[in-house]
């Protein structure tokens, strides 16, 4: 299949020092990566704190407004992009699927936290006042630690960034909430490890729910009960999500699109993405790329302005 939207490996970028992981104030991170504001994917996580500054961001293509003390976290392979408003500042944090693997006895732990479940709307969380001045401070001992060359620092980072994963999680967690058992949470997470392998191919919660030893029954009721949305949504979810990020490559047509996820035809594509997008696949390609057009010709202008 043709090229499709970059992807950046994390020893691409020039801030790049230790193996792994890379961390570096927003405001540097950015004037040196202006491209960024292009839709791109990442092999790594990706974090930032904004702690200033105005405009949007995007990730798999829903649109959020930049806040102080908003942050954000990407898992791999997730579509994004900056169109920023002047000046910002915060911080940036990458670090590889691997970093953490030597660290933990329980490396997948980084799946239990929801705002790295690849949902966007789970991943973009508004630091309250009574935390911000210690999150703060532990984004500041990371970025310290990393510019360092002192005695296991790097396994302080990974402690510090565990310590803010888990300051985060508790903002979502309330004593009334009922605990999700054991094996609801497995057979959850199970389904969707295999739909991110098998979407193009396995369209049908029946085929799931085949693979995981349960009913369809069981596997919707599971769904709905835990995440309000039934097997088939989510499966239908993360095609019609793949086929927005191909749709982002020009150079490849509709047809190719519809093909690469194993659809029969080209019409029946089209039907079932605008029945999933609103618009048809035509349309959505045209309005994002035209407002990534309009995005760089926004920062070409900002740019022009302050120079000036």
């Amino acid at each position: 299949m043709k090229s499709d939207i970059p992807v950046y490996d994390i020893s691409s970028f020039s801030e790049f020092r230790h193996e792994d992981i890379l961390v570096a104030r927003l405001s540097e991170y950015w004037e040196t990566h202006k491209d960024l504001y292009y839709s791109h994917r990442h092999n790594f996580y990706h974090i930032v704190l904004f702690k200033e500054g105005k405009g949007t961001h995007s990730i798999d293509f829903q649109t959020f407004p930049v806040k102080a003390n908003q942050m954000y976290f990407m898992i791999p392979g997730q579509v994004h992009n900056w169109n920023f408003e002047g000046a910002v500042e915060g911080y940036v944090i990458n670090f590889s699927i691997s970093f953490f693997q030597s660290f933990l006895l329980k490396p997948e732990i980084l799946d239990d936290f929801i705002f790295f479940s690849g949902v966007a709307s789970d991943s973009v969380i508004q630091v309250p006042d009574e935390l911000e001045s210690k999150v703060r401070s532990i984004f500041d001992e990371i970025l310290d630690e990393s510019l360092g060359n002192r005695l296991s620092g790097l396994t302080l980072v990974r402690a510090l960034l565990m310590q803010i994963f888990i300051l985060v999680s508790r903002l979502n967690s309330f004593p009334h909430h009922e605990i999700v058992t054991s094996r609801n949470h497995t057979l959850l997470k199970n389904f969707k490890v295999l739909i991110e392998k098998n979407y193009a191919d396995l369209k049908l919660p029946k085929e799931y729910a085949e693979l995981l030893f349960i009913t369809p029954n069981h596997l919707n009721a599971l769904c709905n009960h835990l995440l309000g949305k039934s097997a088939g949504e989510l499966i239908r979810d993360r095609l019609f999500l793949e086929a927005k990020r191909l749709l982002m490559n020009p150079d490849l047509t509709i047809s190719e699109v519809s093909g690469h996820l194993n659809f029969v035809d080209n019409s029946y594509f089209s039907r079932a993405f605008k029945k999933s997008a609103g618009i048809s696949p035509e349309e959505f390609r045209k309005r994002s790329l035209n407002n990534q057009y309009e995005s760089e010709m926004l920062e070409i202008s900002i740019k022009h302005k302050e120079q000036c």
